[in-house]
């Protein structure tokens, strides 16, 4: 009989990003309990899987809120057919008498599971057990699964490891990496599949271990959609069959753009407007180099900053290496003979000459005609 579950992790309920307005933080947030109702949709009712290993991390850290804490668990109460096992990671870790105690004594439904000790546990009578090796402190130097090598289970029995770290080849410093994870413990350990959580973007290890990822892509680093896996195994010592299911509702991209003429500007925007997918739920990260006149760099300002990221739920630019070229006539164009074009001279001699302050005499320049530009536009 073939078993089948969803591997998934580092739901991280609660996380704050710090980059966006506190409307989005609440959009980003909101989508990650609802990943929740996702994956419970696709185990009942999709898949029928019965079982759904959550590889730590439910939680961004170990204090939630009673309201942020207890949210988690009735979007798990509402797919009672589901059978959730929860593993504490290194932000949630078991510690005595803290969140995952807390959540016991209130009282947990029969369809959740948490997994405070490193066990075994019958999953499916019958036909699959869970090997779990939750975390009890934030960063640990040992392999919190080698105790697995030598765990016996009973004969016929599909053996499932359940871990939140990071393998071996992911960190450069192999003595001070956090929370190891040995990548041949399925075979060391006989285990038909190793479930893991840390690592944020789907990856597979090997044949046997897997990373689901996160359900809700949480940085740019990661970017792409949250995913989770559905494994199936047709009994002990066959390979696992996973396949990568989308269930992220948020975009994150990365672009690297070099802008030098206002050509450049009109395709950077056609750019941005036309990314796959809904610009509603897309952010980008936008690293812009290059060197404008300020008459271009006022068309970036209102084509890109006031345009294209009003279509976007969340465009982050960086700025640092597009510089300000004043040409004769932008100069010409401030307030010719005033006080406000002395001032702009002034800050242009500054950048030819160099030193220290030649790049905030450039953003200076930069403002001061944009500004001027608007004040002269309003006054018409």
């Amino acid at each position: 009989m073939t078993f089948r579950f969803i591997h998934t992790a580092d739901w991280q309920i609660g996380k704050v990003f710090r980059f966006v307005d506190n409307a989005a933080m609440g959009g980003l947030q909101l989508a990650r309990l609802e990943a929740i109702t996702r994956i419970g949709k696709l185990a009942a009712q999709e898949f029928e899987v019965r079982h759904v290993l959550v590889a730590g991390d439910v939680y961004d850290h170990a204090s939630p809120s009673p309201h942020s804490r207890n949210q988690v668990i009735e979007r798990m109460r509402a797919h009672p057919s589901v059978q959730w096992h929860l593993l504490p990671g290194n932000h949630d870790p078991h510690q005595p008498n803290g969140l995952w105690d807390q959540i016991r004594r209130r009282g947990l439904p029969d369809n959740i599971q948490v997994h405070t000790q490193s066990a075994v546990s019958i999953i499916e009578k019958d036909i699959a057990v869970l090997l779990s090796a939750p975390l009890q402190h934030r960063r640990t130097l040992n392999d919190p699964t080698a105790w697995m090598d030598d765990q016996a289970t009973e004969t016929g029995l599909i053996r499932i490891g359940l871990a939140h770290g990071a393998v071996h080849s992911f960190d450069a410093n192999e003595e001070q990496r956090a929370n190891p994870i040995d990548p041949a413990r399925p075979q060391l350990a006989q285990l038909d599949y190793m479930a893991l959580g840390d690592w944020h973007g789907e990856l597979e290890v090997n044949e046997r271990c897997w990373y689901s990822g996160t359900p809700e892509t949480d940085s740019f680093q990661t970017r792409g959609r949250g995913t989770v896996l559905l494994v199936e195994i047709d009994g002990p010592g066959e390979l696992p069959k996973v396949t990568v299911l989308s269930t992220g509702q948020y975009r994150w991209e990365s672009l690297n753009e070099r802008v030098e003429s206002l050509a450049d500007v009109d395709l950077l925007e056609n750019k941005l407007r036309s990314l796959d997918g809904d610009l509603n739920r897309t952010l980008v990260d936008l690293m812009v180099s290059g060197a404008l006149s300020l008459a271009d760099l006022l068309h970036f300002e209102e084509r890109i900053v006031e345009g294209a990221a009003a279509a976007i739920f969340h465009l982050r630019i960086d700025r640092e290496q597009m510089f300000p070229e004043p040409t004769d006539d932008d100069l010409d164009s401030i307030d010719p003979g005033g006080i406000v074009r002395a001032a702009a001279d002034r800050l242009r001699a500054t950048v030819e000459t160099g030193g220290s302050d030649a790049g905030l005499a450039r953003e200076a320049i930069r403002r001061l005609y944009i500004e001027h530009k608007k004040l002269e536009s309003g006054l018409r």
